[in-house]
C-alpha cells in the first residue's frame, strides 16, 4: 500500500518547485472533475491552465470517457482527482491509455484529494454487490463540505492564503444563513449530500435510491412515504441529472420540498466556480424551505 501522507507531500512539492519559477510556461492541471478544477484554478491562477474531465451535470460515477481525453491526460502536468473510487469507472483506462509516466499512481504528478480528507460513511462489514455501489473507503462526495475544499487546496500550495481566505469567510456566511435549518429532516436521491449535510447540520433520514446506484423500487417509494409522513421530512435533495418522476411523487404524497442543487461546479448556471457553488446550494435550499437570506 502507497505512503498516503508521502505522497501528498511529493505532489505539493513538485508543484511549489514548479510554481516557483514565473518564467516557465504555464503548468498544465487536468482535474477529473470540475469541483477539482475550480479549486486548482482559485489556488493556482495565472500560472496554471486546468482542464476539467467531468461536467458539472455528469454523475461522477458514470462520466462519458471521451477518446479525447487521452489527449488531455497525455499533455498533464498535473493529474488531481478524488479518489475513494469516485472515478474507479472510467478514469483508470484513460490514465493507462495515456501513457504519461509523470501522472501514474505513486508519481509526483498525480494529487489525490481523497487522501487528506476524513472520509464519511466507511463500511465496516463485508462488502458485495448485493449492497449496491458501495464504496469501501468511504463516500466520495466530499468537496460537498467547503472545509474539505480548503484542505485539498493546501495540496496545491500556491495561492493558498487568499483561497483559503475566502473560503473561510463565505463560510461564515453560508453557516450564518443555514442555521434555522439545523436539524431538519431531509432525505437525498443518492449519498451526495453527506458531507453537506454534516457541515450544516441538516439530517439525511434516507435516500430515494434503496441502495447506492439502484434505482428505487415502488416498495422502497411505499415504504419511504411512510417514513417521511413519520419523520416529518422537509425536504428532498436532488442532482440536475436524475429522473423527476420520483421526486415529485414523494413530494406530492408528503408535502417535502424538493430541491434541485448542483453536487458539482457547473451543474447549474449560477455554480460557475467552487464558493459559488455553495452559494447557489444555500440559496435554493433556503427559498425551497420559505426562508430569504440574512
Amino acid at each position: 500500500m502507497r505512503d498516503k501522507p508521502l505522497t501528498a507531500t511529493l505532489a505539493a512539492i513538485a508543484l511549489s518547485l514548479l510554481w516557483a519559477f514565473p518564467s516557465q510556461a504555464k503548468l498544465n492541471v487536468v482535474a477529473s472533475t470540475p469541483d477539482l478544477g475550480s479549486i486548482a484554478r482559485e489556488v493556482g491562477g495565472d500560472r496554471i491552465e486546468v482542464t476539467s474531465l467531468a461536467k458539472g451535470t455528469e454523475d461522477p460515477h458514470f462520466v462519458d470517457a471521451k477518446p479525447s481525453f487521452i489527449r488531455v491526460l497525455n499533455q498533464a502536468d498535473v493529474l488531481i482527482e478524488g479518489g475513494a473510487d469516485l472515478e474507479v469507472g472510467w478514469l483508470p483506462p484513460l490514465v493507462l491509455n495515456a501513457r504519461n509516466p509523470q501522472i501514474q499512481l505513486g508519481r509526483p504528478g498525480r494529487i489525490i484529494a481523497g487522501e487528506v480528507i476524513k472520509l464519511l460513511e466507511v463500511p465496516t462489514g463485508p462488502i458485495d454487490r448485493s449492497l449496491g455501489d458501495v464504496h469501501p473507503f468511504g463516500n466520495p462526495h466530499f468537496t460537498l463540505d467547503p472545509v474539505n475544499g480548503r484542505l485539498i487546496a493546501r495540496l496545491l500550495k500556491a495561492n493558498l492564503k487568499q483561497f483559503e481566505d475566502t473560503i473561510d469567510a463565505r463560510l461564515a456566511v453560508w453557516q450564518k444563513q443555514m442555521a434555522p435549518l439545523r436539524g431538519t429532516k431531509v432525505v437525498s436521491y443518492h449519498k451526495s449530500y453527506s458531507y453537506l449535510a454534516e457541515r450544516f447540520g441538516l439530517r439525511v433520514v434516507n435516500t430515494i435510491e434503496p441502495k447506492p446506484g439502484i434505482p428505487p423500487s415502488a416498495s422502497h417509494v411505499r415504504d419511504l412515504v411512510a417514513q417521511m409522513k413519520a419523520e416529518g421530512v422537509a425536504l428532498i435533495l436532488m442532482e440536475p441529472n436524475r429522473e423527476r418522476k420520483t421526486p415529485a411523487f414523494l413530494a406530492q404524497e408528503t408535502g417535502a420540498k424538493v430541491v434541485v442543487v448542483p453536487s458539482m461546479v457547473g451543474g447549474s448556471k449560477e455554480a460557475g466556480d467552487y464558493p459559488s457553488l455553495f452559494d447557489s446550494i444555500v440559496k435554493a435550499i433556503l427559498e425551497a424551505i420559505g426562508l430569504r437570506r440574512p
